[in-house]
């Protein structure tokens, strides 16, 4: 039996349902207030983690998203939510139909996990509450673990900061109708209004305090998931998603928070993970993730690896929930040894051996590491005995960063990509295993995307003074935007797409610059 009849002849039994045909509302006989008094779907739809024969749906209720308690307006009852998958963006060939129960207790968020369906298919769906049915949503199977496609487009973004500027770079992105969307981290920030102010001053404000409890994350989510340009993205393809800091606290790393605040449940580590297990439960219920991500308290597994046939593996990262402090403080620092130390990580013990593990197994053409922090080398300092390096990047964990390297070197992966966010500014560099040697070989490629709006509109300098003494570091641009991608057989091609501004909405979008990384050869190829 598939989970879909399953799902359906439970919520039947258990609660009166009438599954209703194509272009009919679902109405509860036993409830009188099934049907909501207003539209529940003001937080959009969503979905991810695509298989071959499946992939998550995902939606929220929430009749007032800015509710202070962070239930959304919601009554404190379970609502039944119908969804059904189609062939068609008019939802007249539907291929499969269930219910999944909202629930108070998860913030009425829906995760329908499906099955049975045709690998590397485009579908569309929606779901029903009552009288009042959602949007339509875009998605996509991924093909056959045999299967090499023709082709994927693929594009990855991070850093929204909703204070900095709207959110037009989402939009744009759903205009390129992609396959897939990564998302790789700062999907909402945790301030309150005011204390985070970009130079030209913030366009719009965050509601609550800073996030700090299970209600002030929700309805932070809920503030964002309200926007329509984002609404947009999440409707266009499924989505990847992995955090970064920002969901929980400002440079957080593993049980240890930005600071000692008391006021922010940061000054000790029990206090702290209550902090983190808030943080963990409300993302899951604002994600299309799967259940094996469902967070246990403070801890939530988010690295995974998602195949695309045989084209391509991307390898999604977690370098916050198990890595080692930082040194020195959270910034840039001189001559800080420590961070050579063999034994320091970023990742942990059990996430290294996992990715190492997958480059020995991979068979794809291209291996995709979608992960958070600045990766390559960048020495701020041009004399050759005096180094200068975030610590909070993989720079601070220069062994980690080597170690992960020399695997993908050993393992004969065919084509290895680093995919990275936070820095709020467009980089793409080459990879080495050994960067303080210049006749060292290149063994792989980094694609590094500025924010959708964090930091706000950017200078639009496509100069960086550490390029001179840095060789491998290619291209930096300073405006918003994403990066877009076709991955074939033969080649992985990325623009860099770039918005005029992001202090008021609807900018255009336009293609600052592109790279070739061919099959086989190691290092980036600038395009015309």
């Amino acid at each position: 039996m598939d989970i879909t009849r399953r799902t359906l002849i439970t919520s039947s039994l258990g609660a009166g349902l009438v599954i209703a045909l194509p272009g009919t509302a679902v109405a509860d006989p036993r409830n009188a207030e099934a049907s909501l008094p207003t539209d529940p779907f003001t937080l959009g739809v969503a979905s991810g983690d695509p298989w071959p024969d499946g992939f998550v749906l995902w939606t929220r209720l929430a009749l007032n998203p800015l509710a202070e308690d962070g239930l959304g307006g919601m009554p404190s009852r379970v609502v039944a939510v119908a969804w059904e998958v189609a062939e068609d963006a008019a939802m007249r060939h539907v291929v499969q139909r269930g219910v999944e129960q909202a629930r108070p207790e998860s913030a009425h968020s829906v995760h329908a996990e499906l099955r049975g369906l045709k690998p590397g298919r485009e579908y569309f769906y929606r779901f029903r509450a009552g009288r009042h049915i959602s949007p339509v949503g875009r998605t996509l199977t991924s093909p056959a673990w045999y299967e090499t496609p023709a082709a994927l487009s693929m594009s990855f973004a991070s850093c929204a900061q909703y204070e900095h500027g709207f959110f037009t770079a989402y939009r744009r992105l759903a205009e390129d109708q992609p396959d897939l969307v990564l998302h790789l981290g700062d999907y909402q920030y945790e301030y309150k209004k005011g204390s985070y102010v970009t130079g030209g001053g913030n366009v719009r404000n965050h509601e609550g305090p800073e996030t700090v409890t299970l209600e002030n994350y929700r309805q932070r989510h809920a503030q964002y998931k309200a926007d329509a340009d984002l609404q947009a993205a999440h409707a266009a393809a499924p989505w990847l998603v992995v955090w970064d800091d920002h969901e929980v606290d400002n440079n957080w790393a593993d049980e240890v928070p930005e600071n000692a605040d008391p006021a922010q449940l940061n000054d000790t580590a029990a206090n702290f993970r209550k902090r983190r297990a808030a943080a963990f439960r409300a993302y899951y219920e604002n994600m299309p993730l799967r259940a094996p991500s469902m967070p246990a308290g403070a801890d939530m597994k988010i690295y995974r690896t998602v195949q695309w046939g045989q084209l391509a593996n991307f390898h999604m990262m977690d370098t916050r929930q198990y890595r080692d402090d930082q040194l020195a403080g959270d910034g840039w620092r001189k001559n800080v040894q420590e961070r050579l130390a063999e034994n320091r990580t970023i990742t942990g013990a059990d996430q290294e051996q996992w990715l190492l593990d997958g480059f020995r197994k991979s068979k794809a053409r291209w291996d995709l590491l979608g992960q958070q922090v600045f990766f390559a080398e960048r020495d701020r300092n041009q004399a050759a005995d005096i180094d200068d390096v975030s610590m909070d990047g993989w720079d601070g964990y220069a062994s980690s960063r080597r170690r992960i390297t020399q695997g993908w070197v050993d393992a004969k992966v065919r084509n290895a990509v680093v995919l990275t966010g936070d820095v709020h500014r467009n980089w793409a560099n080459d990879v080495k295993v050994d960067y303080k040697n210049p006749d060292a070989p290149v063994v792989g490629s980094e694609l590094v995307c500025t924010s959708v709006t964090s930091s706000g509109n950017g200078t639009g300098s496509v100069t960086d003074p550490t390029m001179a003494w840095n060789e491998h570091l290619k291209f930096y641009n300073d405006q918003r935007g994403y990066v877009r991608t076709t991955i074939t057989r033969d080649s992985l091609t990325a623009d860099f797409r770039v918005l005029d501004y992001v202090n008021a909405p609807g900018s255009a979008v336009s293609t600052k610059a592109s790279f070739r990384i061919d099959d086989g050869v190691p290092g980036l190829q600038p395009r015309a």
